[in-house]
């Protein structure tokens, strides 16, 4: 029976248990609660259907939570087998009493029908339950150790080709350690030849290197030489030229040191004959200007000097100040 097949079941079991279930409330309601009616007190009448619905809600209970305890596989003790009794005898003892009081056995037989029926196809629904569950619990059992053992022959089949493959492998392994071995052997002979080979010819390359490398050094040694030959020719032509140039320097200080010492002399000449009383020709007044700007006579004693007049005598002196004038005077 497979897994389909046994849900299938499980849902009629399902469905034909809550029709029972359903019908029987019903009925047991529609039973009871003229019963209640008669037998509450004068106003309470309304409270008729509770009793019936509390005994029926509690049959509810029981049959759910034994379908899901059931599925499960688990039990839950005395306490719900006290209830699932309890409440079926309630609802047989509430069926059955109104015909009972009547004397009408065949009433009490009637309404003891549903009651009995929903007890039963309780228990029988519950064992049904259980019955599927354990058949559920040893097929997965059956197709856990069938699977198991499919599992453990491939795991054998595999360790078989592992174990084949690793022969292979080890057998391969071993012919090519044997062939590694013959051809490091001939690698071995090849290369200590080509090693004499290259020792040779590396002596022949040192030799040669050695004698390339002696006449390196001696080019070396000589251009070192020339080297140093031409700087020390260059040494002594700045060692000259720098003797030269301090000779012109001083030279140059000594013709400067010359010219300021004329143009002293000729300033003190210019400024010893003192002031005129007429205007001196031009070139002789720029000479007396230039004197006195010179010394830093103030304007109104050159013009005293030269005769000309402080406007005249002012110009020249800007002049000088600007640079103008020394231009005039070197070119006079």
């Amino acid at each position: 029976m497979n897994s389909v097949q046994i849900r299938s079941a499980e849902r009629a079991l399902s469905v034909g248990t809550w029709l029972i279930v359903g019908g029987a409330m019903l009925f047991s309601i529609l039973t009871v609660t003229p019963l209640m009616e008669r037998h509450s007190p004068k106003g309470w009448e309304w409270t008729a259907p509770i009793l019936p619905l509390v005994v029926d809600a509690a049959v509810v209970i029981v049959v759910r939570l034994d379908s899901v305890l059931a599925a499960l596989g688990g039990h839950g003790g005395r306490w719900p087998i006290v209830l699932r009794w309890m409440t079926g005898c309630m609802t047989l003892a509430l069926n059955v009493a109104d015909s009972a009081l009547k004397k009408d056995v065949v009433g009490a037989a009637v309404h003891a029908v549903a009651p009995l029926l929903l007890i039963v196809t309780a228990e029988t629904g519950l064992a049904y339950r259980r019955a599927i569950t354990a058949a559920q619990s040893a097929r997965e059992a059956q197709l856990k150790a069938e699977r198991a053992e499919r599992e453990q022959a491939a795991t054998e089949r595999r360790e078989a080709q592992e174990r084949q493959a690793r022969e292979e492998r080890e057998h391969a392994a071993q012919l090519a350690r044997e062939q590694r071995k013959h051809e490091a052997l001939i690698a071995r002979e090849q290369t200590a030849r080509e090693d004499a080979a290259r020792r040779e010819e590396r002596e022949r390359i040192e030799a040669r290197e050695r004698a390339e490398r002696e006449a390196r050094e001696h080019r070396e040694q000589m251009r070192e030489q020339q080297q140093a030959e031409r700087e020390r020719l260059e040494r002594e032509a700045a060692q000259r030229r720098e003797l030269e140039a301090r000779e012109r320097e001083q030279e140059a200080r000594r013709q400067q040191q010359e010219r300021a010492e004329r143009e002293a002399r000729e300033r003190a000449a210019l400024l010893a004959a003192g002031p005129v009383n007429e205007k001196l020709p031009e070139d002789k007044a720029r000479l007396v200007v230039h004197a006195s700007f010179g010394e830093g006579l103030p304007v109104r004693a050159a013009a005293e000097l030269c005769g000309w007049s402080t406007g005249w005598v002012s110009a020249r002196y800007q002049e000088h100040r600007d640079g103008t004038g020394l231009v005039l005077e070197a070119a006079s």
